[in-house]
């Protein structure tokens, strides 16, 4: 399945593998203003207890976020949008960073507007939940 124009209650959109570096956190740092050292600091994250440097969990979303407006073909396409956050997706500090799988599938269709169950998983487990999002068709 491509897009949403032909879409049927229950279809699987296509999916989308993103990669996030310590270099896109660092941007992102920089672009939100937080600059939480547990997103750039190997030893502060694991000082507070974490595997490693995380992702910011917006910056999760905003890339989840960008998949579906993509899938909507117009960002203003997108009615709403809500997540949970569910575990960080550790970012190692290497030229290959970290993988972060997207889907959507179409739970419904009703007046003009699709509604869509999002899935991101890194390392195979998922870092969002209850992802949902309205978009206009």
């Amino acid at each position: 399945m491509s897009g949403l124009s032909d879409a049927a209650e229950g279809d699987a959109l296509d999916p989308r593998t993103v990669t996030i570096t310590r270099a896109d956190l660092v941007r992102y740092a920089g672009a939100s203003g937080d600059l939480n050292p547990i997103h750039w600091n190997e030893r502060t994250a694991v000082e507070v207890g974490l595997p490693g440097v995380i992702a910011h969990g917006m910056f999760t979303m905003a890339l989840a976020a960008q998949y579906v407006a993509d899938l909507a073909g117009d960002p203003a396409g997108v009615r709403s949008f809500s997540v949970r956050f569910t575990r960080p997706v550790v970012v190692p500090d290497d030229d290959t960073g970290a993988t972060v799988e997207l889907a959507a599938t179409v739970k419904s269709l009703a007046d003009g507007t699709a509604t869509l169950a999002v899935t991101a998983h890194a390392e195979g487990k998922a870092v969002l939940g209850k992802a949902l999002a309205v978009v206009t068709v």
